[in-house]
Formats: structure tokens, sequence, C-alpha cells
């Protein structure tokens, strides 16, 4: 992938795993952008709490994020826990060293954790609001957090009303567009609970709110520090605020709604890896993937097929496998089409050229192949007069049907099993000490000529 989003999160770390750095980077990893990290402090906690803080020396902090600006690069810029005012400072003054990089902050002004804890300093709010919310593009507050920075009494926001307030207020500290999270507040909206996110823009001074059914759970530990990463990971791509913040809501909704099962014994953690589609078979060959999908024992009948077991010890018939040739020649034009359709299906120039080399590949094997029957008395005339089984027409249809109804994969999906079976059939009877060696089988009552 060329021109990867990169986005670089400021953040401290959560032992747990399920918010700060370590939510960040799992975030942005499963909307597939690049994450970079600059550590500002060292939790130690769990779903029920966090219990002692050790802050990374403001110094140190500076050297982390000079070193990853100063090579790396950010096409956005995520800060979450910032608990001192020496680090809060720290971080501002570096940015400001680095203004093309730091157009897309998004903060999220973590003050209190999903269980209540007080993460941010009292003395750091000062500096978190003169230094750095002039230089935030997204503000991600909940609305505790926003009646800290507004100074308001616990229980103030309890309106929606409140919230655009709130956020228009906040807006006069310096970030361009404020994001009031809802999640703390829902609201009964025609006999439903209701979260409503409120985002105002002081560039067009306009709100725009976004509603998303409530979820009642305690698995919602990493929340904020989950969508402020969400965010910035869509702003690096190049989205408006307004789907960032859309995308980024319905991400955590998501993430919610499928919390993983019964990680800690408190507010658990969301589920970040949701986008993500794992694949049973990974690190295995596709034969392998096969066969466990597969009936017992199924794939080995197949592969030891009597007729296989008898070209393999030469007591095959002679009128069974010039029978087999003659519908092996019916079954290459249709797998020759197949191919066709697999290059008109494919859509870039390399994979059309690919699949129109097998098409090629089967025609200069047709030849062959007739040429082989010429070898055992069968005339071309005789091949192409010869009925198709039912065995040959009802697979080779089944192979066109899938791809002229379905997509690229549907037909190669379909092709797999003659393709494989044939790969491992034919490796089978070459490093197989018993399989009779020769060009034609020895029982045969007359040689080809």
């Amino acid at each position: 992938m060329s021109n990867i989003p990169k986005v670089l999160t400021i953040a401290g770390s959560d032992s747990g795993g399920g918010a700060g750095i370590q939510a960040d980077i799992k975030t942005l990893t499963s909307l597939r952008v690049y994450a970079t990290s600059v550590i500002t402090s060292v939790t130690s906690q769990n779903t029920l709490g966090v219990d002692g803080i050790h802050d990374i020396p403001p110094e140190f902090v500076v050297k982390q994020l000079t070193a990853v600006l100063s090579d790396i690069g950010t096409d956005a810029i995520k800060i979450g826990m910032l608990s001192s005012a020496a680090i809060i400072n720290s971080v501002a003054t570096t940015l400001k060293q680095f203004p093309e990089q730091a157009r897309y902050v998004v903060l999220d002004p973590v003050m209190i954790s999903t269980s209540g804890s007080r993460l941010l300093a009292a003395d750091a709010i000062h500096a978190l609001v003169t230094t750095l919310l002039p230089l935030t593009y997204i503000l991600t507050p909940n609305v505790p957090e926003a009646e800290v920075l507004l100074n308001l009494p616990a229980g103030s926001i309890s309106t929606l009303e409140a919230m655009r307030s709130a956020a228009k207020s906040i807006a006069n500290l310096g970030p361009k567009f404020v994001l009031v999270k809802g999640g703390h507040l829902p609201f009964d909206m025609n006999g439903k609970k209701q979260v409503v996110d409120v985002l105002y823009d002081t560039t067009k001074d306009v709100f725009f709110e976004i509603v998303n059914g409530f979820v009642d759970t305690r698995n919602t530990h990493g929340t904020g520090c989950t969508l402020s990463a969400a965010l910035a990971g869509e702003l690096a791509k190049g989205a408006t605020v307004d789907i960032a913040c859309t995308n980024a809501i319905r991400y955590v909704k998501v993430a919610i709604n499928q919390a993983l099962p019964a990680i800690g014994k408190g507010s658990g953690p969301i589920n970040h890896f949701h986008p993500l589609r794992w694949s049973p078979y990974e690190g295995k060959t596709l034969l392998t993937a096969i066969k466990e999908k597969l009936p017992k024992n199924l794939w080995f009948e197949f592969i030891h097929h009597p007729f296989v077991r008898g070209i393999a010890d030469g007591t095959l018939p002679t009128e069974s496998f010039v029978y087999y040739l003659k519908q092996d020649y019916l079954y290459l034009q249709h797998y020759a089409r197949a191919a066709a359709l697999a290059s008109y299906k494919s859509k870039t120039m390399i994979d059309i050229e690919a699949n129109a080399a097998i098409v090629l590949h089967i025609a200069k094997e047709s030849q062959l192949h007739l040429n082989y029957c010429a070898k055992w008395g069968v005339t071309k005339e005789e091949v192409l007069s010869t009925p198709e089984s039912v065995y040959n027409a009802a697979y080779t249809r089944y192979v066109l049907d899938k791809g002229m109804s379905g997509d690229l994969l549907d037909l190669k999906a379909a092709m797999a099993p003659c393709l494989i079976g044939y790969g491992e059939i034919g490796f089978m009877l070459f490093n197989d000490p018993a399989t009779k060696r020769g060009k034609y089988p020895t029982n045969t009552p007359f040689q080809p000529s």
C-alpha cells in the first residue's frame, strides 16, 4: 500500500490494554492507519480502576515527539492523557515547531476515566486550556469533562440545549471544532434511550448532531480514547470533519455492541477488532483449508478413486482410459471458457493477462491432447462427436454458472476442486514408488501407433 495514512498518538499507557496508547494503536490498525506513539505516562490500572500513575519526564516526551515528527511524520495527531502541566507545556511547545504536521490535532481531554478515576492533575487544566486548546482542531470532551473545562458543578449539563451551549463556550477557548459526547447523558426520545453527540463548527457557527441508540453495558472502558483515535484516523484518510465524526462514532458504537466477553471484573474493554475479518485458515494452504471443511475421508476417497488407482497400477481397462481422454478434451473446452471468463471479470491488467495466458496454455495443451489421442487411434472427429458425460456437463456448467452469476472469487472457488485435485493426484502418483512407469498402460490389448 502506498501513501498509507499515518496518525501519531500522544497518550498514556494502560496496563489493562483497553484504553490509552494500547486502544489507540488497536483502533488505528483496525482502520488500516499506521500508528506511531509518544507515551506521556505509565499507569497501573485494570478494569476496576487506576491505582497508580507514573509520568514520563517532559524532556523524554519531547525526545519521543521530535523523533517521530522529524522522520516518519504524520497526517493527524491524537492527544490523550497529559497528566502534568510540564508535559502539556512541553507537548504544545514542540508541536509549534512542526506546524504542517500539527494541522489536525484531535484532543481528548482525559480527566476522568470510565470507572470514575481522576486522571488529569488539577493544576494541569489551566496549562491545557491556555497552551493546547489553541492548537486543537477537534476537542472531544464527554459531559463531565465539559463541566470541568467550563468550571461548572457536576450535573450542570443535563439537557441537549446545555450540551450545545457547552460546546459553543468551549470553542471560545481555541479549538475549531468541539464534539461534546453524550454517552454519559442518554435522553428519552419516543420511549427509547438515545445518545446525542453534539459537534460545533466554529468556522460556520453551526451544530451537527449524531444520534444513536444507548447501549446499557458496563463494558465501555476506553471509549473516549478509541473515539478520538478513530476520528484522527478518519481525518488522516482525508475525511471532512462531519464525516470523520460520523464514522468514528459508528466505529465506537459497533465496538460497544460487540464488546469482548468477560475481560476483567469491572468495566471491560470494547471490541477494537470488529472491522477485521478473521480467517480460520490463516497460515494454512488452500488445500489444507479445503480438506478441513470436507466430511471425513472424502478427500482421501477423491484422490484415491478406483480410476486413479487403476492408472497408477496399470489395471485400468483400455476402453475406460480412452473414454477419459475423450471427455477430458471436452472438459478442456469448457475450462478454457472459464479461464476466459476469469480474464473478463478481472479488474487489473496484470490479472487479465494472467488469466488470458491460461486460455492460451489450454489451447496449446488441447492440441497436444489430440495428438496423444491419435496415438491411441482416436481421431479429432471421434473426440468431438463423443457425447458429453452427465458428470462432465454437470461440473462444467456449474463452474460457468457460478462465474456468470457471481464474482471472480466465486468462479475461482468453483474451479478449485479440479485444479487442486489434479495437482495433488499428479504429485501423489509421481512420488509413489508403486506407480507403474512408462508412456502407456502395459496391459492394453493394443499399442498406440
